[in-house]
């Protein structure tokens, strides 16, 4: 039995990008905790796959719920919400982990780019959070952890707009924390360092592809920003959204906690 089963009971959660990598860990940590969970993303057919790993092939299982939305539209976001919170009530906790990465030199970082990256990451986890903030005061209690990365505490090269991106998640998630901090919901962002996802899996494959480098090689120029000489995995990622959400953890906020093997001290 885990020593988390039955601490978020009664409370609605909601994740974006949950169908695969750091989210689908967090909304699995936040089931076994007891919450009820929403799975949110663009890709209709793999939240359902991920809801049904979830739930052990028990597709009538009612602790956990798909939507399906384009989170950098701004009627569909609060489309989504509502639809959530029909499905299995109020939300007392959003996690907002969807996110995209996409590495370029500066000088070849077009328009197009710079735009996307910061509409995902960004502007996605704005719109996202104001669906769900007034309920939330309201009821003087939530939960807001928005997943950025060290790229959001340091600067990277070659990945100036994912930078850029995250380091507006950190200045929004610390501007809200105080703007909200006598009023019961506390916002915090986790910062992880190359963790095993498919978004690591495409920096490797564009590393190789770029610099007909192997795999092998490609990884190890990586991992070598991390002290402990690996990656993070999504479960310990989930693991810090988790205590972040307890409710022993209500004096913490407006912090960007690194999960990076001490890469950020």
């Amino acid at each position: 039995m885990s020593v988390n089963l039955g601490i978020l009971n009664d409370c609605h959660a909601v994740v974006t990008g949950g169908g695969s990598g750091i989210g689908a860990a967090t909304a699995a940590a936040l089931l076994e905790a007891g919450a009820r969970v929403t799975l949110m993303g663009r890709d209709a057919a793999r939240l359902e796959a991920q809801k049904s790993a979830l739930n052990g092939g028990n597709v009538a299982c009612v602790s956990v719920a798909c939507v399906s939305v384009d989170i950098t539209n701004e009627e569909a976001v609060d489309l989504a919400f509502t639809q959530a919170a029909q499905k299995l009530g109020e939300i007392g906790i959003l996690v907002n982990n969807a996110g995209q990465a996409q590495a370029a030199p500066f000088a070849q970082t077009d328009l197009a780019l710079w735009k996307r990256l910061l509409d995902v990451n960004l502007t996605g986890a704005f719109l996202c959070t104001r669906a769900v903030l007034p309920a939330m005061l309201k009821r003087k209690a939530g939960r807001i952890v928005n997943v950025a990365s060290t790229a959001g505490q340091v600067g990277y090269p070659y990945v100036a707009a994912y930078c850029a991106s995250k380091h507006g998640v950190i200045g929004m998630t610390r501007a809200l924390a105080l703007e909200v901090a006598t009023q019961g919901v506390t916002v915090n962002a986790v910062c992880p360092g190359y963790t095993e996802t498919e978004l690591l899996q495409a920096s490797l494959d564009q590393i190789t592809r770029k610099t007909s480098r192997s795999e092998a090689e490609a990884r190890s120029i990586l991992v070598r920003h991390n002290p402990q000489q690996r990656f993070v995995t999504p479960g310990e990622v989930a693991n810090a959204v988790l205590w972040l959400c307890a409710p022993g953890s209500s004096a913490i906020t407006g912090q960007s906690i690194s999960v990076s093997g001490g890469e950020i001290t």
